[in-house]
C-alpha cells in the first residue's frame, strides 16, 4: 500500500510501527497530533483498562490502546475491506487481547448491552464524519460502561452531549474537534 495509507503508533510498546488501512470512503485515521492529546489525557500507560473500538476503521485508535498496555480491546468495523486490514495488521503486531467484529457498531452496541461481560473503561467513537452515527451510538453505550468510563469522540463539528455525559476535556485540530466525556448516571441515591 502507499506510504500515505499508513499511521505510525505513536507511543507504547509498539511505538513508530506502522499500520496499514485501504481507500475507504469514510475512513480517516486520527491524525498523530490529535492521537498524542488524546493519550496524554488518558495517561501513558492503559494497564488493565478495556476497551472498545466502536468504530475502528484504521484501527490507529484501538492498536494505540494496545500498545500502551490496555487489558483488551474490541474493534468494531462494518466494512469488510476495513477489517481485513486490521486483521492484517494485528498479526504483523502480534496483537494479544483483542477481538475484532466485523458488524455494524451500532448492532454490536446493541446487542453487548444484554453480556454482563461486555463493560469497558474507555471507549473510541470516531465514525465517518457528517453521518449522524455520533449521536446514534453515544445513549447505546450507557449499559456498556464501567463506573467512572471515559468515551472519546471525534467529529468534523463541534460535539456537545446531552443529558448526564459531562465534558472532561476538548480540543480542535484544523477540521477535526475532539472531546472526552463520562457519563455521570443521575438516579437519586437510596437513603
Amino acid at each position: 500500500m502507499a506510504k500515505s495509507n499508513q499511521v505510525r503508533i505513536i507511543g507504547g510498546e509498539w511505538r513508530s510501527r506502522r499500520i496499514s488501512f485501504p481507500d475507504h470512503e469514510g475512513l480517516r485515521p486520527s491524525a498523530d497530533r490529535v492521537r498524542e492529546t488524546l493519550f496524554n489525557w488518558l495517561g501513558q500507560d492503559l494497564g488493565a483498562q478495556s476497551c472498545l473500538d466502536l468504530f475502528a476503521g484504521s484501527g490507529a485508535l484501538g492498536f494505540e490502546a494496545l500498545s500502551r498496555g490496555a487489558a483488551s480491546v474490541v474493534m468494531v468495523e462494518v466494512s469488510r475491506v476495513a477489517c481485513a486490514a486490521l486483521r492484517r495488521n494485528a498479526d504483523a503486531l502480534g496483537a494479544k487481547n483483542l477481538q475484532l467484529h466485523c458488524m455494524d457498531a451500532l448492532e454490536f452496541a446493541t446487542a453487548a448491552a444484554a453480556n454482563p461481560e461486555a463493560r469497558f473503561d474507555l471507549v473510541f467513537l470516531d465514525p465517518p464524519f457528517g453521518s449522524t452515527l455520533l449521536a446514534r451510538a453515544l445513549p447505546l453505550l450507557v449499559p456498556l460502561l464501567r463506573p467512572g468510563a471515559r468515551v472519546y469522540a471525534e467529529s468534523g463539528a463541534a460535539f456537545v452531549p446531552s443529558g448526564a455525559w459531562r465534558v472532561l476535556k476538548r480540543g480542535r485540530a484544523g477540521q477535526v474537534h475532539y472531546t472526552l466525556v463520562t457519563y455521570e448516571d443521575q438516579k437519586p441515591v437510596a437513603k
